[in-house]
């Protein structure tokens, strides 16, 4: 059986007109302007060409005394509403926090084009967190006629004539900020600070951007994440306590992925999850054995991990595989569709472009470290069709290379932060019906990230005493130091490193829209290709409509099988199963609906539990049978399906 032939025509589902189908002059509401309006706003440009200012010139007209107010083709609603709630009040300091892939760049640059043009500014000092974004935002801010140099030094100390500012990193800031101190009381200065969350990253990070920028005449904060998983104060962010007393940073305007989505700006992400058996040899000799996915302690949950994504093994060939053949049905639909792998460590990127480059016949474009070689690599792979890309961590962030739409997240790093950053390449929608699919290993932290994907968060400075959203986690840096390679130690306890013994991949399920679909199966079964063969144009309904009668189907194709004893195989199964694994595995399916409801909804865990008994009746969790349980799990996922 072949992919194409579990695949549904996309021409079935793409009826809706292209965003680029849209008429030029329309209202907020999608009606034609009227004749005035759009007379007004050609009086607009060719005022601003009369001006001879190049930065004018690609001015949107959508601003006060310019014309009528949705006449703009090049901005969306979300940017116009943006600018309108800066210009009522001009702020000195202004959070504009979008879902990656939002257009984040777009609404910066268009505000600093009007702040020169008003002369409230006469420079512009862009922060990035890497040497590629300066680089692309040097590229997208010539394209609006602003000079910037991303080229410029500490060392050079002020930057030259011909530029009317500089973009650099929050790295060169911290190493000097006297220098940009300088730059910026030098003249009325904007400072946009791309992704303002790795203000806090280190202390002297921080503390540099406070003295380099405390003097600039207007700051403009984005984040695609305005989140982070420890408690460092971000700065120019403002906290205020909510009702819970927690300190929580406050957005002068919010444009989540979910609204984002609704308005097509953004395309749905299908989460392909894949489990399996893991074998492999402890720092202390130990052989053990695990299933990916399951229930057991942390530590046990990231060796499997680890494990599965040693390219020594099964696991990581049998998924790369399977998103290439995703990728090829993407592609029917969208030709140029790329794909991306996120790999931990240069080691393990480059052996996951060579299973690639045999699975395909094509050698993968591989991007290490970030220099401008690596900027380059990413660039030609942006603008070329290519299949696939493998990076290191550095294309995590701000890289616009919109026609990723499949991608394998091939590394241990799990925070809410870094797992957003990820996923938010692949979201970037340049036509109605793209999706993106992301393939991931079927562990508990990862499958509540993805659950949990249109969720808003704010950054907070303070915790409560029984946080457990998943955010802050104060033993990850004792995980880490205790990962440390440390030969001292190897040498005196004669211990061994860690080794992968054996990896086998299955096919788990899919996530979506906070639901999940498919029973599982092993690589290469009807229960894979089913969904691996979705069409990769479909709008966010019918993905979902597809999704579910590709499960109804799935649940007639397993009732119809027999086992050779002629039992049906649920009965089997259960009477060779002890009660206590069936009760164990659902109260964990519950604990972990319960914690993407609370998130949702913002209530307690324990309020959350006491309103299920009261709905279903029946004990407390601990003393609850399989179907007391079992009707509490259902409530809860009928609402996560449903919230929006």
């Amino acid at each position: 059986m072949t992919v194409e032939s579990r695949a549904v025509s996309a021409a079935e589902y793409t009826d809706q007109p292209g965003a680029g189908d849209q008429p030029a002059a329309l209202w907020d509401d999608g009606t034609a302007a009227p004749e005035h309006a759009v007379v007004a706003h050609d009086e607009a440009v060719a005022a601003a060409e009369a001006a001879g200012n190049s930065a004018v010139q690609n001015l949107s007209p959508a601003f006060p005394d310019r014309a009528a107010w949705g006449t703009a083709s090049k901005l969306r609603a979300w940017q116009v509403e943006a600018l309108t709630k800066y210009f009522e009040t001009e702020p000195r300091d202004f959070l504009a926090a979008a879902t990656p892939g939002a257009g984040k760049t777009t609404f910066a640059l268009r505000l600093a084009t009007e702040l020169l043009a008003r002369g409230t500014v006469d420079r512009i000092v862009v922060v990035a967190p890497t040497e590629h974004l300066k680089r692309q935002w040097a590229d997208s801010a010539d394209r609006v006629g602003i000079r910037i140099d991303p080229m410029f030094k500490n060392g050079d100390g002020m930057f030259g004539r011909h530029y009317q500012g500089v973009a650099i990193t929050y790295a060169q800031v911290g190493m000097n900020p006297e220098v940009h101190q300088k730059i910026t009381a030098g003249g009325k200065t904007l400072v946009i600070l791309d992704e303002v969350h790795h203000g806090g990253d280190a202390l002297t990070w921080g503390d540099g951007i406070r003295e380099a920028f405390s003097k600039a005449t207007r700051r403009l904060s984005l984040s695609g994440t305005p989140f982070r998983s420890d408690t460092a104060p971000i700065p120019f962010v403002q906290y205020a306590p909510d009702e819970q007393g927690i300190r929580t940073s406050i957005s002068d305007y919010n444009y989540g992925y979910g609204r984002a989505l609704k308005d097509g700006v953004v395309r749905p992400v299908l989460f392909m999850a894949y489990a399996g058996q893991m074998r492999w040899k402890t720092r202390m000799g130990d052989e053990m054995s695990a299933s990916l996915g399951e229930q057991v302690t942390k530590d046990i949950t990231a060796q499997a991990w680890r494990t599965a994504l040693s390219p020594e093994g099964e696991w990581m060939p049998a998924v790369l595989s399977a998103a290439d053949k995703r990728l090829t049905e993407v592609r029917r639909g969208v030709p140029d569709a790329g794909g991306l792998v996120i790999a931990t460590d240069t080691t393990t990127a480059r052996a996951y472009a060579r299973i690639l480059q045999q699975i395909t016949g094509e050698r993968p474009t591989v991007v290490l470290s970030d220099e401008a070689a690596a900027s380059s690599r990413i660039q030609a792979f942006a603008e070329d069709t290519s299949r696939w890309m493998v990076a290191v961590r550095m294309v995590s962030e701000g890289v616009d290379v919109p026609r990723l739409c499949v991608g394998v997240y091939a590394t241990s790093a799990s925070t809410p932060l870094f797992f957003a950053q990820v996923i938010g390449r692949f979201v970037r929608a340049r036509r109605r019906g793209e999706t993106a699919s992301v393939f991931l290993p079927s562990v508990p932290g990862l499958m509540a990230l993805a659950a949990s994907l249109e969720l808003e968060r704010d950054h907070a400075l303070d915790r409560p005493k029984d946080a457990d959203d998943g955010m802050y986690n104060p033993e990850d840096a004792m995980v880490a130091e205790a990962n440390k390679e440390d030969r001292a130690s190897e040498s005196l306890l004669e211990v061994q490193p860690f080794e992968a013994l054996d990896s086998q991949a299955s096919f788990d399920r899919v996530l979506y829209d906070g639901g999940e679909f498919g029973t599982g199966g092993e690589v290469g079964s009807l229960e894979e290709l089913d969904f691996i063969g979705i069409p990769g144009l479909l709008e966010p309904d019918q993905v979902r409509d597809l999704l579910r009668a590709r499960q109804a189907t799935q649940a007639k194709r397993a009732k119809g099988r027999t086992p050779k004893d002629g039992m049906p195989k649920a009965a089997a199964a259960t009477e060779d199963r002890p009660m206590y694994q069936t009760i164990k595995e659902q109260r964990s399916e519950l604990h972990r609906l319960v914690s993407i409801w609370s998130r949702h909804a913002n209530e307690p865990h324990g309020a959350i539990h006491a309103e299920l008994r009261r709905i279903s009746g029946g004990p407390a969790v601990a003393q609850a049978s399989i179907e007391q349980i079992q009707k509490r799990i259902d409530v809860l996922r009928s609402r996560i399906g449903g919230r929006r």
